[in-house]
């Protein structure tokens, strides 16, 4: 494996990737919590919008295995096997805890709460893969934790049935995406962004669509109304392909930390989204919570960038 090299410090082409993937991953909360009024499970929706991306990952891994003669050549066993488990890590555990954990909160809260990503992206370096810790970015990582905190105590007065789970499932949601985003970086400089993601997401869709025909059956599917086939369609291309492609693109060109500092535009659209389309509420203490977690989140990617000037 070659030497891991720094990301520059500045490559707009890279963070408009990650900006983009980002914003097309903050629909997914919208179109999850839509199919579940529709009234389909947890894993018969994932299982759909694995269905819906499996070709399209299918049909470039075909074409760039046929094209990249070098890139073919780099596939051992032992990377094959690595791009598999760490896509599982990260498409399929992580989004599976995430899908139950939309069950129980509203889809601006788990936006929230998966926007904390970053942080444990930054423990996860310093304690697992030698990054240095700088202490400057612990105050505004305290800063947005107060902030889901207004907005958990709000949810936990009103309404607060299933709060604790979904909380915790959404947050091992994005544990996991923290670290699975350390292990694709590595995976990535072997044999590229493409090849990594079709590799990683489709043995993730096989996993959900195991998943859902040893729970319910082959013959769930033919119960699936063309609403939620709708559904399942809008999370496989938009929430899935494009935003995979984007934000790993952008992870090849900048590097984990920095992708991960890039999220800040998807809770704001994710809350427009769930206000205007599933009329959740956006009270005072929403509007609080959310002003301390992006405010938080824009101190931590300021602080974290300077470091990385400081250091390389």
């Amino acid at each position: 494996m070659p030497p891991t090299q720094s990301p520059p410090a500045n490559d707009p082409l890279g963070y408009g990737f990650a900006v983009a993937g980002a914003i097309l991953f903050s629909t997914k909360g919208i179109f999850i919590k839509l199919a579940y009024g529709a009234g389909v499970s947890t894993e018969m929706l994932l299982s759909l919008r694995m269905i819906v991306a499996l070709p399209v990952y299918l049909v470039i891994l075909l074409t760039i295995l046929r094209r990249e003669d070098k890139l073919r050549a780099l596939l051992t066993p032992r990377i094959v096997l690595a791009s598999m488990a760490v896509g599982i890590l990260g498409y399929y555990f992580s989004s599976y805890l995430d899908f139950l954990g939309l069950n129980f909160v509203s889809a601006q809260y788990e936006r929230l709460v998966l926007f904390t990503y970053p942080f444990f992206v930054l423990l996860f370096g310093v304690s697992l893969f030698g990054d240095r810790l700088v202490w400057r970015v612990v105050p505004p990582m305290l800063v947005s934790y107060a902030g889901l905190m207004v907005i958990f105590g709000w949810n936990l007065a009103v309404n607060p049935d299933g709060l604790l789970a979904g909380t915790l499932l959404v947050l091992g949601s994005a544990i996991s995406f923290a670290l699975y985003q350390h292990l694709a970086k590595r995976q990535m400089l072997v044999i590229g962004a493409g090849l990594f993601t079709c590799i990683g997401m489709s043995t993730a869709a096989v996993c959900a669509i195991a998943q859902n025909l040893i729970i319910a059956g082959p013959q769930s599917y033919l119960t699936v109304t063309p609403t939620i086939w709708g559904y399942g369609l809008a999370l496989g291309v938009l929430g899935t392909v494009l935003p995979s492609f984007l934000m790993n693109a952008g992870m090849a060109r900048i590097g984990a930390r920095a992708t991960s500092s890039t999220a800040a535009f998807g809770p704001v659209v994710t809350i427009l989204l769930a206000v205007v389309i599933l009329s959740e509420p956006f009270t005072l203490y929403h509007g609080v919570g959310t002003a301390l977690v992006l405010v938080g989140s824009v101190l931590f990617s300021r602080a974290e960038r300077k470091a990385r000037l400081a250091i390389g």
